[in-house]
């Protein structure tokens, strides 16, 4: 899991300032990170009328563990052809109502109170996690409805944040039951193995404004088409509270034996 936010604050550079937002986003990760100071290199790479292209690099003493290029624009100044594209997700999400999800009564969804493994992936804690009471519509796609757990709205800052927060396909696969399946909690337990998931890549598509001051809810949909020799592919849907697209994200991940995320840096066994 990559754990990014979609902004290093790229649009306080005096040259963005009519271009705050960051609408794509491509990271490579090279080295896995760690909790402490980090260093943002900000240098912009293109300067245009309607959109902007700086590259971003983070660094963690002599490390360069990330690299990536971000595309700026103004979501609220956007002008131009629109047509309906009648795109939908199928199957379609079950009907929720936020009101009463918010009091965990919602006669679809219900929040799992800790994803398997949180004290490993501890940044999953930061985040509620409401999924179908009956289950996700596969072992290899999984519906959510996510909220900050510190009362804190999502903003298109927290988009990148947003795109890495799911349930585990390869952890829907290894247990008997999907242990992300609400009506089998108490029963499935943790899955047999406990994996690290490095991102190699992500790309997100932020396709819409959210408003300044937040939103309390978002909704996501991740899917995986295969799984195959330790690397997966991973496509995130997130829609708002009124079903509209909000971002896009593709990602290449690795599965990995967790004890790689906890080797010793300067040995083979710790390297990606």
């Amino acid at each position: 899991m990559a754990q990014v936010g979609a902004g290093v604050e790229v649009a306080d550079l005096p040259v963005l300032s009519n271009q705050p937002h960051t609408i794509g986003l491509h990271l490579d990760f090279l080295r896995r990170t760690q909790s402490g100071p980090a260093l943002f290199a900000v240098r912009d790479i293109k300067l245009g009328r309607q959109t902007s292209v700086v590259s971003v690099t983070l660094t963690q003493g002599d490390r360069e563990e990330v690299i990536g290029s971000l595309t700026q624009s103004n979501l609220n100044t956007e002008s131009g052809v629109s047509f309906s594209t009648d795109y939908a997700l199928h199957p379609p999400p079950v009907p929720v109502d936020l009101k009463k999800l918010t009091e965990d009564k919602d006669e679809n969804w219900t929040r799992l109170n800790e994803l398997p493994f949180a004290n490993f992936r501890k940044a999953t804690k930061k985040t509620l996690f409401h999924f179908p009471r009956e289950g996700h519509p596969s072992r290899s796609s999984a519906d959510e409805w996510i909220r900050l757990a510190n009362g804190e709205k999502w903003t298109n800052t927290s988009l990148g944040y947003v795109a890495d927060m799911f349930p585990m396909p390869v952890e829907g696969h290894l247990s008997k039951l999907n242990p992300y399946d609400p009506k089998n909690m108490g029963e499935a337990g943790d899955p047999p193995a406990r994996f690290w998931y490095p991102t190699v890549l992500l790309n997100l598509d932020v396709k819409k404004a959210l408003p300044e001051e937040g939103v309390e809810w978002l909704f996501s949909r991740t899917t995986t088409k295969q799984i195959k020799n330790g690397r997966m592919d991973l496509e995130i849907v997130v829609l708002d509270a009124d079903g509209e697209i909000v971002a896009l994200s593709h990602h290449i991940a690795l599965a990995v034996g967790s004890e790689r995320n906890l080797a010793k840096r300067n040995g083979s066994a710790s390297k990606i």
